[in-house]
């Protein structure tokens, strides 16, 4: 099923990438809510608060993957980054170049963009994906500590 094609996701793809964004949430153990998902990203989409790709692979261009940016500034730089806050392939279609794709698009579009750079996060368990990050350079952060409060 190799052949990925990469692109911006319009609110007409809304309801594919509302099916690969609830197998995503799944992945990380939340339950199934397609209908929360659709709303989630319709959103996202209405109020221009992230961008969304598509990865479509095969003769069919069947949809594969999905990835979400979130923009974020730095006052420190002055300058815009990306936050590469979701990255997901169906199982399916895994090992067969589409998350890499995807990253190769995230980076093509932050320096379209004329972002700083890409910043993201992921499980400590999921190495697979850490593998891919580092093989493409990104970096973990020994520099700063991050903190999260819950309200």
């Amino acid at each position: 099923m190799a052949n990925i094609e990469v692109r911006q996701a319009t609110i007409g793809d809304l309801a594919e990438a509302a099916a690969l964004f609830n197998e995503y949430r799944q992945f990380y153990g939340q339950p199934s809510d397609p209908d929360g998902a659709q709303a989630f990203l319709y959103e996202r989409f209405v109020h221009l608060e992230s961008v969304i790709f598509l990865a479509k692979a095969g003769t069919e261009r069947e949809t594969v993957g999905f990835m979400q940016l979130y923009p974020t500034f730095s006052s420190i730089s002055m300058q815009r980054s990306w936050i590469l806050n979701d990255l997901f392939v169906a199982a399916s279609a895994r090992g067969q170049g589409a998350a890499q794709a995807l990253l190769d698009a995230a980076a093509a579009y932050a320096r379209q963009t004329g972002a700083k750079g890409l910043a993201l996060s992921t499980a400590p368990d999921n190495v697979i994906a850490q593998r891919l990050y580092e093989k493409n350079g990104f970096e973990r952060d020994a520099e700063f500590y991050h903190y999260f409060l819950r309200v």
